[in-house]
Formats: C-alpha cells, structure tokens, sequence
C-alpha cells in the first residue's frame, strides 16, 4: 500500500473527523475505494471506534433507479442508521464519472427529494467527504495515473493549521461585510448579500464546519443576488459535462440561463424545486495545492485563483441560529475563473485582484 494512503486515512481520522473512542461511524465506501477504506478500518480500530461500512455504487444505483417504478419514499432503515450515528465518513472513488448518464432526469429529480430527510441527518454528524484517487478520475482529469495520485496528495496532506490561519482573514472580511460584489471581465457582473450570515473557514476539520477532505476555501450563504456571471470552469454534472454556464439573477433569482455545451442539464436542475433558482453559496477557493482543473467539484472550488456559486441548498453553518437559508434538494456548485480581469468587493473595497488577495505580495501590482 502507498504511504500516502495510510497518511490520508490518519488526516481523515484525527484531523477531519476528530474521532474519538466508543464513537458510532458510518463509513460509506465507493466501489473504487477498497484501498482507504482498509486503511480507514484500521485507523478507526486504533481509536476503538464502532464501525458500519455501507457500499456505495454508481453503477448499482444506475440499476435501481432504472429499474424503480419511480414513487420513492424515505429510507426509513438507512435513516435510523445515520440519525444513531456520532460520525459519517464518505470515500468517494469513481470508475465510471458516466455510469449514470441514461437515469432520466425525473426518476433522479424525485429520489433527490425522496432521500432529503437522509441527507440533512448526515449534515448532522461530524461528516467528512474525501476520495480516492482512480484511473477513471485520472482520466477525467486528463491525467495520467501517477500525476493525479501526486495531484491528491499535494491537495489533502497540507498544513491544515497553517492554512486555517491565513483563510481566517478571508473569513473575518466576509463576516465584516455586507455585500460582496464580483466583476470578471465584461461577462460577470453580479452583487448579492451577506449581511448577518457567518463565513467557515473551511480547513477540511468538523472543528471548522468543514465536511471536506481536501478543503481550502473560505463560504457564506448569500442572497438578494442581483446581476450576471459567466462559470468559465467546465464540470461533470449528472454524468454530463456542461461548459460556457451564464445565469441571469433578478430579485434573488436565477431569470434566465444558457450554456454552451448540455443545456438541457443545467435546466433539468433549475427546475428541481424554487430553491433551485436561487444561491445557496458563495465559496472562495484558497488551497495552494490546487493548481489545475480536473473536472471534480471536490478539488476544482478549492483552486486559489477561483470563486464558485452554488444554487440549490445553503448550510445552516452560514445561518444564525435558528433561521431558515435557502431550502433545495440540491445544491450544484459552478467555478468561474478569477485570475485575470477580474476584482471582488465587500462593501465597495477590493478584497481580490486578478487572483491575489489583497494581504499577499503583488496584489498592488495586479492593478
């Protein structure tokens, strides 16, 4: 076994999830994850840890879903499962990006909200996501092998301490402000409202309000959004890849959309529901190991040049207690590249230039 994958399940185990002795812990393992999960079992052993392993399958929930009659209703057994649980880990290490493309959009539509009350209880917990690298994602990245195990390497064993401190200024900026307003060339121009929601520091650690392994971005729950933004980031949705996204925002809401390449998909997920027009998030990629697109929202929303927006779902991380964010039964994350002729605003001063934050070297320069 690498050692690389040994380190990956401690940083998972100690760092991530913070497991503790006697703690309950769902593990749900992709079919292309075997290798960490062992690695995981045995680091979960080490802290006597009481473990359930779910197996988790593009290609088995292929099958089901063609084969339902479509009528779906909650999974009452799973959630018992993860409603008694202390921890949730998924292991995500896809063989086939494609495996579901032929589900029909409604069958999918319908299980999506089916499974909500499942969904909300994994939020729950301590919940970490992370994943294994593939040949099938090497692949997708256009990558070979060797290249995309040193690519999620450098990703997920970082300093997390050290990045913790220095996204905790992006935090504080955003907690400060009001309203963040983002220009990208002439194709974005888009404000919205952050007044009263509270930022994560997203350090890849349930003590951070992170579910990410790797992390590295700093996210609030926007709203009031108004105005335009191209996502220039091409990403694999439902099977399919959409490019060139542009949406249209008035009164908070998603009023017109195009895409250059599978329109028909980012349509299909703007009518899931009337949380599905609107934004549940505005993230701001800051991971340094992160230096290309790879076509997996995982990685790509935490590149350092990158500011992503999410329809669908907010989290309740970024509410105040006891208040109610935008409610979706998905939440779709698009990227959009912020490296050059672009700046980003709170409260009309510029946070971001050309991809360089204003406490870092060359940010004057990037004027």
């Amino acid at each position: 076994m690498d050692s690389r994958v040994r380190e990956h399940a401690e940083v998972l185990v100690e760092w991530s999830a913070r497991v503790e002795e006697g703690d309950d812990v769902v593990v749900s393992v992709s079919e292309g994850a075997h290798e960490l999960a062992v690695a995981v079992a045995e680091a979960l052993g080490e802290r006597g840890a009481n473990v359930v392993t779910l197996y988790s399958s593009a290609e088995a929930s292929r099958a089901y879903l063609r084969a339902h009659p479509g009528e779906f209703e909650v999974g009452e057994h799973e959630l018992a499962l993860v409603e008694n649980a202390d921890v949730g880990l998924r292991l995500g290490a896809s063989r086939n990006a494609s495996a579901s493309v032929d589900v029909d959009a409604g069958t999918r539509a319908a299980k999506s909200k089916a499974d909500e009350p499942v969904r909300e209880a994994w939020m729950d917990l301590d919940y970490v996501s992370t994943l294994h690298p593939t040949r099938a994602l090497a692949q997708q990245a256009e990558m070979s092998y060797e290249a995309y195990q040193d690519f999620v390497y450098d990703a997920i064993l970082r300093d997390w301490e050290a990045l913790a401190e220095e996204m905790a200024g992006m935090k504080e900026i955003l907690d400060d402000g009001s309203e963040v307003r983002l220009v990208v060339g002439d194709h974005t121009d888009i404000s919205m409202s952050v007044e009263g929601r509270t930022a994560v520091n997203s350090a890849a650690s349930v003590a951070y309000n992170s579910s990410n392994l790797p992390s590295g971005e700093v996210f609030t729950a926007p709203y009031d959004t108004e105005g335009e933004v191209s996502f220039d980031v091409p990403m694999t949705f439902r099977g399919k890849q959409v490019r060139d996204v542009h949406l249209v925002f008035e009164d908070g809401e998603v009023v017109d959309y195009s895409a250059g390449v599978n329109e028909d998909v980012l349509g299909d997920i703007l009518d899931t529901d009337e949380g599905a027009r609107r934004l549940g998030e505005l993230g701001i990629g800051m991971n340094p190991g992160i230096d290309r697109f790879t076509d997996n929202i995982l990685f790509d929303e935490k590149m350092r040049d990158t500011v992503h927006m999410a329809v669908g779902r907010a989290y309740d991380a970024n509410l105040p207690e006891g208040e109610s964010g935008n409610e979706s039964a998905v939440h779709v994350d698009m990227i959009t590249d912020v490296s050059e002729d672009s700046r980003m605003e709170v409260d009309g001063e510029v946070v971001q230039r050309n991809g360089v934050f204003r406490w870092e070297d060359g940010f004057d320069e990037a004027a």
